[in-house]
C-alpha cells in the first residue's frame, strides 16, 4: 500500500524551492548541496506523477501542480513553525529577539532602550546582531529592525516605520570646517568622502537626488560598517553620509554638522516579521518605533 505522504524531507526541500524560486538558495537555506536539492525535486515529482517546476528562461516557475503544492506546504511548514516557536520560547512569556544591524543597535537603539523600557514596560527584547540583509527566514529572530528597500522576502511581513533621509555630516574638527559648512554641495566634489561597504548606495544616491552624476564622486577611506564611519567623522577624518536618526543625538550635541540637509531615499526604516506572526507585542513595539522616529 502506497504512502500516503510524500518523504517530509522532499516536501520540505520543495518549499524552500517554491518559496524562495531558486535551487541554489534553498540549498544554502538548508545547508546541502545544489544535486541533492535537485535529486530530492525529482523524487517527488516521480512519486506525484506530475512536474512542479518547469523552466522559464534560465530560472524556474512553478507549474499548476507546483502552486497547489506550494500554497499547502507554506501553509503546513509555517503552522509547524509557529508551533515550535511557541514551544522553543515559552509562548509569549519569553524575551522578544529583535535583530538589528550593529551600527542601528550601537548608535540608535541601545541609547533608546531606558525610553522604551519604560513606554513598554511588559515588553522584554533581547536584542541580537543581524547582517543589513538577513536571511529570509529570519534566523533565531522574533523580528529584526533594519534600513532597507523593497523588494522584500515574500516570507516577510514588513512594518514601515519611516522613510530614509541620508545626507553628508561633517566634525567640527574638520580641518575645512569652517569654509566647507558654508559652500554648496558642489564642494564635496573636491573631498574624498568617508563611505562605508555595508550601504555602497548611499553617496551616489544622494548625488542623484542632488542631481550630482555619481561618477564624479571622489571616494576617500572606506570602513566596514557605518558604526566606524560615523565614529571617523566625528573625528574630524572626513565627510561621512548617514541616515539622519542615526546622528541626530551628534547634531543636538554640535559634535556633527548636516549644511546641506538630508535627502529621502528608496529605503525605509522598516521591522520585519515572518510573515506568520502574531505575537501582539510586535503591533505595539512597531507604533513606539515609528513614533519615535517620527520625532527625529
Amino acid at each position: 500500500m502506497p504512502r500516503e505522504l510524500p518523504s517530509l524531507n522532499a516536501l520540505r526541500v520543495f518549499e524552500a524551492t517554491a518559496r524562495l524560486e531558486n535551487m541554489s538558495r534553498a540549498a544554502v537555506e538548508l545547508h546541502v548541496t545544489h544535486g541533492a536539492v535537485s535529486r530530492q525535486i525529482r523524487a517527488l515529482e516521480a512519486e506525484l506523477g506530475v512536474a512542479l517546476f518547469g523552466r522559464q528562461g534560465r530560472g524556474l516557475a512553478l507549474t499548476a501542480a507546483g502552486t497547489r503544492l506550494r500554497d499547502a506546504t507554506a501553509a503546513a511548514f509555517g503552522q509547524l513553525r509557529d508551533v515550535c516557536a511557541e514551544l522553543r520560547h515559552g509562548a509569549a512569556q519569553a524575551p522578544l529577539v529583535l535583530g538589528c544591524p550593529g551600527s542601528l543597535l550601537a548608535r540608535w537603539v541601545i541609547p533608546r532602550l531606558d525610553r522604551l523600557s519604560q513606554d513598554l514596560p511588559g515588553l522584554e527584547l533581547h536584542l541580537s546582531v543581524c547582517a543589513d540583509t538577513p536571511a529570509a527566514d529570519l534566523p533565531g529572530m522574533d523580528a529584526a529592525l533594519l534600513l532597507a528597500e523593497p523588494p522584500w522576502p515574500s516570507a516577510w511581513q514588513v512594518h514601515v516605520l519611516a522613510p530614509e533621509r541620508i545626507g553628508p555630516v561633517l566634525s567640527p574638527r574638520h580641518p575645512r570646517f569652517a569654509s566647507l559648512r558654508e559652500a554648496s554641495t558642489g564642494a564635496l566634489l573636491k573631498e574624498a568622502l568617508l563611505h562605508t561597504a555595508s550601504r555602497p548606495q548611499a553617496w551616489p544616491a544622494w548625488a542623484r537626488a542632488q542631481r550630482i552624476a555619481a561618477g564624479r564622486l571622489h571616494y576617500g577611506q572606506s570602513f566596514e560598517h557605518l558604526y566606524y564611519l560615523l565614529e571617523a567623522a566625528v573625528a574630524g577624518l572626513g565627510v561621512a553620509i548617514a541616515p539622519q536618526p542615526l546622528v541626530a543625538d551628534d547634531l543636538a550635541a554640535g559634535r556633527l554638522a548636516a549644511p546641506w540637509g538630508f535627502r529621502t531615499t528608496r529605503a525605509s526604516w522598516t521591522l520585519c516579521t515572518p510573515r506568520r506572526a502574531n505575537d501582539p507585542r510586535l503591533a505595539a513595539l512597531a507604533s513606539w518605533l515609528r513614533q519615535d522616529l517620527a520625532g527625529t
